[in-house]
C-alpha cells in the first residue's frame, strides 16, 4: 500500500528519566478511563484505576480525549482536537504500560487535523474513524505510520470487528444533519463492501448471536435528542424509536446473553422486536450516563453532570453497586490491561 505523505508524524521517545503515572505499587491490572475534558480547554486526560481501587490521573493530554484501547503492553489514545482544529490538536498518543502505570511522556503522532473518534485493531493494524477527513485511517502499529485511508460519505463514529469485516456508523452527514447509514468494510481489500440504511442517528455498535445491533441518537432543529435502536439480521434491517432522551446517551452492550441499551439512568435489555424491558433495567442514576461498558462481568457506568460531578459506578448483574471512583472531567471510553494477557 502507498504510504500517505500528508501526515505529520512526531515521535517523543521514552527515556530512562520518564516518570510513571501511578501510585508506586506493582499491579496485575489497570483500568484506563478516557476523560474528554472541557471543550476549548485542552484538559483531556486519562484516569487510571489500580488493583486496590486507587485512582491516579495523567497531566492534560489535549483537546477532547476521545477513546482508549490496549494493545499488548501499550495504551493507545485518540485525541480529536475539539474546537481548536489545528494540525497539532488531532493526534494519537501511545504509552508503554507496566505494573507501575504508564511510562511518560509516550509517543505522539499528529494526524493532520483529521479529528479521530473511535478505533478497532486487527493483526497489528489500527483502524480509526475521523470526522474532518470523513474516512477510516489505517495505522501500522509496528512501524507507526498511517498507511492508507478508506473514504466514507459522512462523519463516521463507532467501529467494531466482525471476522474479516469492520462495521462503521455514520452518525451525521457532512452538513451535520443526522446520518442514517452503516458501512461494512472488507479488511482483506480495505474497501467498502456494503452500505446499509437504518433510521436516523446510528451511534454505537455491538454484535450478538451473529447479528449487528446499533444504538441511535438523533436531534431535531433545536438539538433536542431522541433515542432509538436498529438491528441488521441476515441482511434485514429493523428499527425502533423510543422518543426523547438525554443527549450523548447511546451505549449498546452484549451482556448476560442479552443486548442492552443505555436508557433513563441505566441499561435496559432489548427483546427480539427491539422493545425495551424497562422492568429489568440495571442501574438508576440521576446524572447522565456518558458511556457504559462491560468489564470483568460488571457494568461500568461513566456518569457526569457536565460540571463538577464525574464518577464511575461499577454495578453487578443484580444491580448492586460494587465500586465508585472519582475521575477526570467528562469520563467516556474504558480500556483494561492485565499482566497475564500479555
Amino acid at each position: 500500500m502507498q504510504k500517505t505523505l500528508l501526515f505529520i508524524i512526531t515521535l517523543f521517545f521514552i527515556t530512562c528519566d520518564s516518570p510513571n503515572v501511578s501510585n508506586n505499587s506493582e499491579n496485575m491490572s489497570w483500568i484506563f478511563v478516557a476523560n474528554e475534558g472541557d471543550l476549548g480547554a485542552s484538559n483531556g486526560s486519562i484516569s487510571m484505576i489500580d488493583d486496590d481501587g486507587n485512582v491516579s490521573e495523567t497531566h492534560a493530554l489535549g483537546e477532547i480525549v476521545q477513546s482508549v484501547e490496549v494493545y499488548n503492553d501499550k495504551l493507545i489514545v485518540l485525541i480529536n482536537g475539539g474546537q481548536n482544529q489545528s494540525p497539532e490538536d488531532s493526534k494519537i498518543k501511545i504509552f508503554d504500560i507496566t505494573s507501575n502505570g504508564l511510562n511518560m511522556p509516550g509517543i505522539e503522532i499528529f494526524t493532520d487535523n483529521s479529528s479521530p473518534r473511535e478505533m478497532a485493531i486487527i493483526e497489528g493494524m489500527l483502524y480509526f474513524t475521523n470526522w474532518n477527513t470523513q474516512d477510516i485511517k489505517i495505522f501500522n502499529l509496528f512501524n507507526y505510520t498511517i498507511e492508507s485511508s478508506i473514504p466514507v460519505d459522512g462523519l463516521p463514529e463507532d467501529i467494531i470487528i466482525d471476522n474479516n469485516n469492520l462495521w462503521v456508523t455514520i452518525n451525521m452527514n457532512s452538513d451535520w444533519s443526522s446520518g442514517n447509514k452503516i458501512v461494512k468494510i472488507d479488511v482483506n481489500t480495505n474497501t467498502v463492501s456494503e452500505i446499509i440504511e437504518v433510521e436516523d442517528g446510528p451511534l454505537e455498535l455491538t454484535k450478538y448471536d451473529g447479528d449487528i445491533y446499533i444504538s441511535r441518537t438523533y436531534y431535531d432543529e433545536n438539538w433536542n435528542a431522541s433515542q432509538g435502536i436498529s438491528s441488521i439480521k441476515n441482511g434485514n434491517v429493523m428499527n425502533k424509536n423510543y422518543g426523547s432522551g438525554g443527549a450523548c446517551g447511546g451505549s449498546i452492550l452484549n451482556y448476560n446473553n442479552h443486548v442492552y441499551r443505555s436508557f433513563e439512568g441505566g441499561i435496559v435489555p432489548v427483546d427480539s422486536d427491539l422493545n425495551l424491558d424497562l422492568g429489568s433495567k440495571i442501574g438508576n442514576f440521576e446524572n447522565e450516563i456518558y458511556h457504559a461498558e462491560i468489564i470483568e462481568n460488571n457494568i461500568w457506568f461513566a456518569l457526569t453532570d457536565k460540571e463538577d460531578y464525574n464518577e464511575i459506578k461499577v454495578v453487578d448483574l443484580n444491580g448492586n453497586e460494587v465500586a465508585t471512583y472519582s475521575v477526570g472531567k467528562f469520563p467516556g471510553d474504558f480500556a483494561i490491561w492485565t499482566q497475564d494477557s500479555n
